[in-house]
């Protein structure tokens, strides 16, 4: 087994010193694998930073290599769901491939006490093993200016890291694009209309839409699926096959797509609305003709290979090269 440690100071953040430090404590927590029940598994090893906080598996190994049952997706731009000092946020977006959080610090916690993930029995478990490590209480100190270890601070910490997270620097958001990837923005816009989903516009990506806009949707990858997604969460038939609507920021590197993983590449992604939708009883209706029948698109080779130009210009190099996301402990 290789040893580790922690290697300090941790990265500024451009944060008020006592917010850059509840961020520091969070980042030391999402990579620190003392929070699995046997120490092989930490948030960060599902969510890679140079893959966008993906980890381009169909499906996760857990703490024992039991498969989880979704692919996990890639995540920035989650500031909006923030709080330090207990101050919750206000119209958080959906969380989850199912939505079933919209609370930042309520999510980050929910994988460690996943019998699969993470594998943590309980609050009392997680605050016992954090304690265990000589690091943080310097660390809970600077953040909390106590060096008491409760769940509530690691819940927060780590949810203030994720908040923090940010990509802002692709080639689109500074308005460097070519011909044909100018052509697969206006296809993408206009032509195929995906932006009624995915809200970019000629002048810039809505990372979070208003919640007046339906966050989720059935795209018809079954006609009658066997994960319910939303509907399983509220419990109503006209959620079923629905799930969250996901961020193409860093979309180039999240592959393979869809809550289950399986279209393995962006050209397949296209195939699946060219021909593949099915029919299926909540079909989304922007993807239903007139007639109630599944569209086909007919998204010809030339179209697909523009398209896919454009979305490779939302790929923000900087972040997930970006020192200040990456992982603390170094291998000895």
């Amino acid at each position: 087994m290789v040893a580790t440690e922690l290697k300090l100071p941790m990265e500024n953040f451009n944060y008020p010193q006592g917010e850059r430090n509840v961020v520091n404590l969070g980042k030391v927590l999402f990579y620190d694998k003392t929070l699995s029940i046997n120490n092989s598994i930490a948030c960060g090893s599902c969510h890679i930073q140079s893959k966008a906080f993906s980890d381009n598996q169909t499906f996760s190994n857990g703490f024992e290599f039991v498969q989880t049952s979704r692919n996990s997706p890639g995540f920035q731009n989650l500031r909006q769901n923030i709080f330090f000092e207990g101050k919750d946020s206000i119209n958080g977006t959906p969380l989850f491939w199912d939505g079933r959080e919209s609370n930042l610090q309520n999510m980050v916690t929910k994988p460690i006490f996943n019998h699969i993930e993470m594998g943590i029995k309980d609050l009392d478990a997680l605050e016992e093993r954090v304690k265990k490590k000589s690091y943080y209480p310097q660390l809970f100190q600077s953040a909390f200016n106590s060096e008491t270890i409760t769940a509530q601070k690691i819940s927060m910490a780590l949810s203030s890291f994720v908040g923090a997270i940010e990509s802002n620097n692709s080639r689109f958001d500074r308005g460097n694009l070519n011909a044909i990837e100018l052509e697969g923005l206006k296809l993408f816009i206009d032509t195929y209309d995906c932006s009624a989903c995915h809200h970019i516009t000629p002048f810039g990506y809505n990372d979070n839409p208003p919640l007046a806009s339906e966050p989720f949707s059935n795209i018809g990858l079954d006609a009658n699926p066997n994960d319910l997604g939303r509907g399983a969460i509220t419990g109503k038939s006209n959620d079923n096959g629905k799930f969250k609507i996901p961020n193409l920021r860093n979309v180039e590197l999240t592959a393979p797509y869809m809550h289950d993983g399986r279209l393995k590449t962006l050209e397949e992604v296209l195939d699946h609305y060219d021909i593949g939708i099915k029919n299926a009883p909540t079909l989304d209706p922007r993807l239903k003709n007139g007639d109630g029948s599944a569209k086909k698109f007919n998204i010809s080779v030339e179209h697909k290979k523009a398209i896919v130009a454009f979305l490779k210009t939302l790929t923000d190099q900087n972040f997930v090269t970006a020192k200040m996301y990456s992982n603390p402990f170094i291998k000895k």
